[in-house]
């Protein structure tokens, strides 16, 4: 009897937390199947799933508690790719992991400040019940086994990834979280391991051995800079950034109210076109551009992090350029200043004085484009009372999407009349009409209120908005597109840029090409205003003579490998 009875007890002290272990397990499962779609997807997950349980099977050798883990592990990295998903309609990837820093989470504090209380008490929750686990789970397992699983899913992962890489879409879905993020680890990891953070040549092979001859191989960015008079009178730049912006005649049959076009013409007459790299999205890439006169493309498939990466590490670019030739330096951003390390990476760059959403009193980064040149116009009162020359870096966001709404229709023009094509086209086109009016309201401030003081400007689109992408080629095969956004087709990346002069006319046009790529916009813009270049700014205007406005994609890549490698030389660019 009593035999029996031991059996019994040995039975449920064996098939009770055997049973917990598979029910975790088939949790999981579950969790992966309604999250994941596709085949290879679904096998991408479920090796990831094998993976983390091994490496914790390798740490913990208890099967029941690393179940439990992963689980929690999984359902938190879903939950965050949604998250983010809903922020940057971008999943969660590899480099969010391994680029942490207090912005991200000061970010996430600000959008959602209850998480840290949330989080505190999720802890609290888990604690005992994995102590539980931990306390009453039989098994062990040989870590020798676990380290043999955790190579062959290793192994797996990487084939897999490596045959069916990532198309360019797939991120923007929403969906397929955990295989994403698996798929993501294995180029990165790969990316780093070949060419690092940023694509440059590499250093000479001959040592430096004397001060002197170390002195003399130096980069040009090392060399002194032509002095630049901090007293002589200058004008102040504005540098406006127009959301989405991009002649939409560019696209077949599109109709446009008379005198549409008028708006992308510079004070010269001149319709100019500035190449970006980025359409229908990431901003930031251009930020980057515009700043630090480098290309985003330089980072290869890490530059969704550009300006993480940057921030501290990047300190060359048009604001410490500007700031030799007495400048202010001020940014107006639209959004709080922790988003991708914007205020770490502007201040690296030398913005002195950078404004936030939260400092400029709203808690909504979309607002009328009156309002930020309302913002500037006092920014700028604040910083001329010191006398010096002052530049501003401006965001606009009226033509943010969706344009399947009808964004502020008490400022809709005067007049106004759909121009008769799809309801999402004329809605971005009444918003570019807005734009228009409000710009032309801003200078008429300025020649105002200033009348003694000049004024240079540089206007562009960011990015082409999403919709061209059904507009530029209708009905366009998606592979067919994706092929065309991979090899940045210039259709699908060209916006506009123009200049314009306030009591100013602009001192030197040279650089400024008919076609040029953005990361020129710093030597087009210390050319325009008459400053002095310091030797890399002159070693990029022969690029840009030599390359016909092309940066990046000239000679695929050689000059902007070249080019960063001297300002790595320099000390420009830290720690990458």
């Amino acid at each position: 009897m009593s035999e029996s009875v031991h059996a019994k007890s040995r039975g449920i002290r064996f098939f009770v937390p055997a049973g917990l272990v598979v029910a975790v397990h088939l949790a999981g499962l579950a969790v992966l199947l309604t999250t994941e779609y596709g085949p290879f997807a679904i096998t991408l997950a479920l090796l990831a799933w094998a993976f983390v349980n091994c490496f914790l099977l390798v740490v913990l050798r208890r099967p029941g508690v690393c179940a439990a883990l992963a689980l929690g592990l999984i359902v938190i990295l879903i939950e965050l790719s949604r998250f983010k998903f809903g922020i940057l309609q971008l999943t969660l990837t590899f480099l969010d992991f391994l680029i942490i820093d207090r912005d991200t989470f000061s970010f996430l504090l600000s959008v959602f400040p209850r998480l840290q209380t949330q989080l505190m008490i999720v802890g609290l929750a888990a604690v005992p019940l994995l102590w539980a686990l931990w306390h009453f789970d039989p098994f062990r397992v040989r870590r020798s086994l676990a380290l043999s699983g955790l190579a062959g899913a290793t192994a797996l992962i990487s084939v897999m990834a490596i045959a069916v890489p990532e198309q360019p879409w797939e991120p923007f879905q929403g969906v397929n979280h955990i295989s994403s993020l698996a798929r993501s680890g294995v180029v990165a990891v790969s990316r780093l391991a070949s060419t690092g953070w940023i694509e440059a040549d590499p250093p000479s092979e001959r040592p430096l051995r004397l001060a002197s001859e170390a002195h003399a191989a130096r980069s040009p960015a090392l060399a002194s800079a032509d002095t630049c008079d901090t007293t002589a009178k200058r004008p102040h730049i504005i540098l406006l950034l127009d959301e989405s912006s991009f002649d939409v005649t560019a696209a077949p049959g599109i109709k446009v109210p008379a005198g549409y076009t008028d708006f992308f013409k510079s004070a010269d007459g001149k319709r100019r076109t500035m190449i970006a790299e980025s359409t229908g999205g990431p901003t930031w890439y251009t930020e980057f551009n515009v700043l630090t006169g480098l290309s985003a493309r330089s980072f290869g498939d890490l530059k969704f992090y550009v300006t993480r990466i940057a921030a501290g590490r990047v300190t060359r670019g048009l604001p410490q350029a500007l700031q030799r030739c007495g400048y202010k330096t001020v940014s107006l951003y639209p959004t709080y200043g922790d988003f991708l390390s914007a205020r770490a990476f502007q201040k690296g760059t030398g913005v002195e004085r950078f404004i936030d959403m939260a400092e400029m009193g709203v808690n909504e980064d979309m607002q009328p484009d009156s309002f930020y040149y309302d913002q500037a116009l006092k920014t700028f009162a604040r910083e001329q009372a010191s006398q010096s020359p002052v530049f501003m870096f401006v965001y606009l966001t009226a033509n943010h999407f969706p344009w399947t709404d009808v964004y502020r229709p008490d400022l809709t023009p005067q007049g106004w009349t759909p121009p008769g094509n799809t309801a999402e086209v004329d809605e971005y086109i009444r918003r570019q009409t807005m734009t228009a009016n409000d710009y032309r309201a801003f200078t008429e401030r300025l020649k105002h209120d200033y009348p003694d003081e000049s004024f240079l400007v540089l206007r562009f689109g960011d990015h082409q908005p999403a919709i061209s992408q059904k507009l530029l080629e209708p009905g366009i095969e998606r592979a067919k597109l994706a092929k065309r956004l991979m090899t940045a087709d210039p259709r699908y990346y060209s916006t506009y840029y123009a200049i314009d002069g306030i009591n100013y006319s602009p001192t030197n046009l040279s650089s400024a090409l008919e076609t040029l790529d953005a990361a020129y916009f710093p030597l087009v813009l210390q050319e325009a205003a008459g400053l002095p270049l310091d030797p890399s700014f002159k070693e990029q205007k022969s690029i840009l003579l030599r390359c016909k406005g092309a940066f990046y994609s000239c000679k695929k890549g050689a000059e902007a490998r070249r080019f960063n490698r001297m300002l790595i030389d320099a000390g420009t660019i830290n720690g990458l």
